[in-house]
């Protein structure tokens, strides 16, 4: 991986696929990083087979990122800097977004804040939790803080501290970041996204709300639902991955 600096945080990513292909930026999930994410489920591999030319980096605090414990400064404003900077960096003028979970909602805020580098956005494993919330995340810190696994009794808890015990993850990091990242879309804000967007949503996920309901509140969206999938299997499944070849290439 390479890294570049984003506004004094260093930010580790990498490109693969043909230099001339229409660009698509990955945008992993809380507690992953862009190898987890993308790499081992077979992302990388379908889009750059497709002709197209993949950007993904690691979230400040994840991966070969800088983990800084201050929980200011994870914001989805922050981390959606992170993504343009990185364009930037690269001259890119625009790219597909395609987000997982808390990159979806980085997805969302690169969306507001930067609409003219977004030429589709792609929401996976968010769907209306986007606008109303996905639960109290307290519990996901606390279980991060714990001493050990064993002393954490919340099974959303054990879920995500298991998963970042997996991929070696900064727990303290973890914790910080989960404290300030799940700030929400409005409807409002939500109804002025009218670049193209897929929203995909396994039917057994519990935490990402309806992906239907979500797109009634977009202009150009779409909604798919990925058949007895949760929030952690419907990230590297087929018919995920079928659904967004073809939205980016319309």
């Amino acid at each position: 991986m390479k890294m570049f600096n984003s506004n004094g945080v260093n930010i580790a990513w990498f490109e693969a696929g043909p230099q001339d292909g229409d660009v698509v930026m990955l945008i992993h999930g809380f507690a992953s990083s862009a190898h987890v994410n993308w790499v081992y489920t077979g992302w990388v591999k379908t889009l750059t087979d497709a002709g197209y030319r993949v950007i993904a980096f690691d979230h400040r605090g994840h991966g070969k990122s800088d983990k800084p414990h201050d929980s200011a400064v994870y914001t989805p404003d922050h981390m959606a800097t992170d993504a343009i900077n990185l364009l930037k960096s690269l001259s890119i003028e625009e790219a597909h977004f395609l987000g997982y979970s808390m990159g979806a909602r980085v997805c969302a805020f690169i969306a507001k804040s930067e609409p003219q580098y977004v030429r589709s956005l792609t929401f996976g494993g968010l769907g209306i939790g986007m606008v109303e919330g996905v639960g109290d995340w307290d519990v996901i810190a606390d279980a991060l803080l714990a001493p050990s696994l064993d002393d954490v009794t919340d099974e959303r808890g054990r879920m995500f501290r298991a998963f970042a015990e997996q991929t070696k993850s900064d727990r303290f990091a973890l914790a910080a970041c989960i404290k300030t990242s799940r700030v929400l879309v409005t409807e409002d804000e939500a109804s002025q996204m009218s670049m193209p967007t897929l929203i995909v949503v396994g039917t057994k996920d519990d935490i990402a709300g309806s992906p239907d309901e979500l797109a009634a509140l977009m202009p150009n969206a779409v909604a798919v639902s990925i058949e007895g999938r949760d929030h952690m299997l419907a990230v590297g499944d087929k018919a995920f991955k079928k659904a967004v070849l073809e939205h980016i290439s319309q």
